[in-house]
């Protein structure tokens, strides 16, 4: 048995137009600006959380860190560290440059004193401890 189909125009277009399309990975070109995301893992052990943070390129000098109650905001730097000789043509380059913010809030506020930082092989470690949770306080009603 002969298999039919039916001759549709419109669909012989839109198959034209988008051949491909999906096959082929996605263009970033013309965003070379953008920087991805920062990536991080939080995780709470023994009364504080510990953030691990993927910075790679990046400088320990170039990296900040702020707290401000429960909120943490990362912020980080990647410079291009050598410009392009006179008689040098770049050919491709895919590396991007500039600076990167992070910021999420957490469940509970962080103890800013006893706050650590660690920085090795592009991974940013903080270890936040939680603030000790005030005591409630009786109102005597006069």
């Amino acid at each position: 048995m002969a298999n039919v189909t039916r001759f549709d125009p419109f669909n012989d277009l839109v198959d034209d137009i988008f051949k491909g399309f999906l096959v082929r990975p996605v263009s970033y070109e013309g965003r070379g600006d953008v920087l991805p995301r920062v990536k991080v893992d939080v995780a709470e052990v023994n009364g504080a959380y510990t953030v691990n943070a993927d910075l790679p390129g990046v400088r320990k000098e170039d990296i900040q860190v702020s707290i401000d109650g429960a909120d943490v905001i990362l912020t980080a730097e990647v410079k291009r560290e050598k410009d392009a000789a006179k008689d040098e043509r770049v050919l491709h380059s895919e590396r991007v440059y500039g600076k990167v913010t992070r910021s999420f809030t957490l469940p509970q506020e962080i103890d800013e004193a006893r706050a650590e930082a660690k920085f090795r092989d592009g991974v940013l470690e903080l270890k936040l401890p939680k603030k000790a949770a005030a005591a409630r306080k009786q109102v005597t009603i006069q």
